[in-house]
C-alpha cells in the first residue's frame, strides 16, 4: 500500500472538515420545515423593497456573490458592501425602503453589532449559525444554519450558509418549493463522496503546491465566492499567500507578476463565462506557468468536482480549496487551521 505522502494533523480543523456533510444535511432539513419558505418569501419577495442591500464581513460576505446575481436576474436592485464599509460610509442606505440581509456565522462580530445598534429603518433578514446571538435575537426574520459548533477556521458554518443563500436565490427567482428542494437535496452526498478521497486529494494537490509561496484564484460569477473565501481561508489555515480575484480583473495586471514559485488556480465556474476561464487556464499553462483548473472535467481528481446546480456550485468549489489547505499546512509542517494571531470571532474593529 502506498504512504500517505503529505502529513495532516487531524486536530479540531480537520474534524470541522470532515463534518460538513451532516451539517450540510442537518441545515437541508432545518429549510424543509413547515412555513419556512412562506416565511421568507413574504418577507423578502412579497414587500417589494425598493432597495437590498447584502452584507457581511470575510467568507460571510464573499458567500453572497451567488445571491447577488439571482437578485439582479429576478429584477431586484441590490447592493453588495462589507459591513464595515456600510456602517461607517453608507449607513444612509439603510433606510424604510430597504432590506438589508445581514450573514454573520457568529452573529456577534464587532460590525455585526454596529450595524444593528446604527440602524433605525430598514428591514434585517439575518443568517447566522448562531441561535441567541444578537444577530438571531435581532433580526426581523432570521434563517439558521445548523452547522453546530466550529472551532477554527470557517468550513462547516460557509457550505451550510451557501445552502441557506441557495434556497433564497430559488425563492426570489419564483421557483417552487417541491423543485428547490429536490435540487438542494444531493449537495451532502455530492460532499461526502469527494471527503470520502481526503487522502489522496491532499497528496495530489502536495504534488501540485509543493514550491508555491504564493497562490492566485481567479473566477467568475458565482465562482467570485469560492475565490474570495478561498484565499482567505488558505491564509487563515496555511499561513501562505493567497489572493482571490475574478479572472477577467487577473488579467488587468495580476497576469504580468507571475513566477516560478507562483500557482494559479482557474474555476471553471458556470457556462456564460466558461469558455473564458478555460482560455485563461489554457494561456497560462501553454506559457509554462503553474497553473490547475477546478471543475467537472479537471485533469486531477482532487480538482473534479460533480455536475450540480448551477446555485450548488459554490459548495462544491471550495472542497478542492480545503484540501489545499491541509496539503500546503502539512508541507511547511503545521497544524491547519490553528489560529495563532487572530480568533475564530472578530469581535475588535
Amino acid at each position: 500500500m502506498r504512504q500517505p505522502t503529505i502529513p495532516v494533523v487531524e486536530g479540531a480543523y480537520f474534524s470541522d472538515l470532515m463534518a460538513q456533510p451532516d451539517a450540510l444535511k442537518a441545515t437541508f432539513n432545518h429549510l424543509t420545515q413547515s412555513g419556512a419558505w412562506r416565511a421568507a418569501k413574504d418577507f423578502v419577495v412579497d414587500r417589494a423593497w425598493r432597495r437590498v442591500v447584502l452584507t457581511g464581513m470575510g467568507s460571510s460576505y464573499h458567500a453572497l456573490h451567488a445571491l447577488n446575481l439571482s437578485l439582479i436576474a429576478a429584477g431586484f436592485t441590490p447592493i453588495m458592501i462589507e459591513t464595515a464599509e456600510l456602517v461607517h460610509y453608507a449607513l444612509p442606505l439603510c433606510d424604510a425602503g430597504t432590506l438589508v440581509i445581514l450573514v454573520s456565522q457568529s452573529g456577534r462580530s464587532a460590525e455585526t453589532l454596529r450595524l444593528l445598534d446604527a440602524n433605525r429603518d430598514a428591514a434585517v433578514l439575518g443568517i447566522t449559525n448562531t441561535p441567541g446571538s444578537p444577530l438571531a435575537r435581532r433580526a426581523d426574520l432570521s434563517l439558521l444554519t445548523q452547522a453546530g459548533a466550529e472551532s477554527s477556521v470557517s468550513c462547516k458554518t460557509y457550505v451550510t450558509t451557501m445552502l441557506v443563500l441557495a434556497w433564497l436565490s430559488a425563492i426570489v427567482s419564483n421557483r417552487g418549493e417541491s423543485e428547490t428542494l429536490a435540487r438542494l437535496r444531493p449537495i451532502a452526498l455530492h460532499v461526502a463522496k469527494y471527503l470520502a478521497k481526503w487522502r489522496h486529494h491532499v497528496d495530489e494537490l502536495g504534488g501540485l503546491l509543493d514550491g508555491s509561496r504564493h497562490l492566485f484564484l481567479a473566477g467568475r460569477g458565482r465562482s467570485l465566492a469560492t475565490v474570495g473565501t478561498g484565499a482567505l481561508i488558505i491564509k487563515e489555515s496555511s499561513h501562505v499567500h493567497a489572493e482571490g480575484m475574478s479572472s477577467a480583473a487577473f488579467r488587468h495586471g495580476p497576469l504580468e507578476m507571475l513566477q516560478d514559485d507562483m500557482t494559479t488556480i482557474v474555476f471553471d465556474g458556470d457556462e456564460p463565462t466558461r469558455m473564458l476561464n478555460q482560455r485563461l487556464a489554457s494561456q497560462l499553462s501553454g506559457s509554462g506557468f503553474r497553473c490547475s483548473q477546478v471543475g467537472v472535467d479537471a485533469g486531477l481528481e482532487s480538482l473534479r468536482i460533480h455536475d450540480c446546480d448551477t446555485d450548488l456550485l459554490p459548495i462544491l468549489e471550495i472542497l478542492p480549496v480545503e484540501m489545499m489547505t491541509l496539503a500546503l499546512a502539512g508541507l511547511a509542517g503545521r497544524e491547519a487551521g490553528k489560529f495563532e494571531h487572530a480568533s475564530k470571532v472578530t469581535e475588535t474593529e
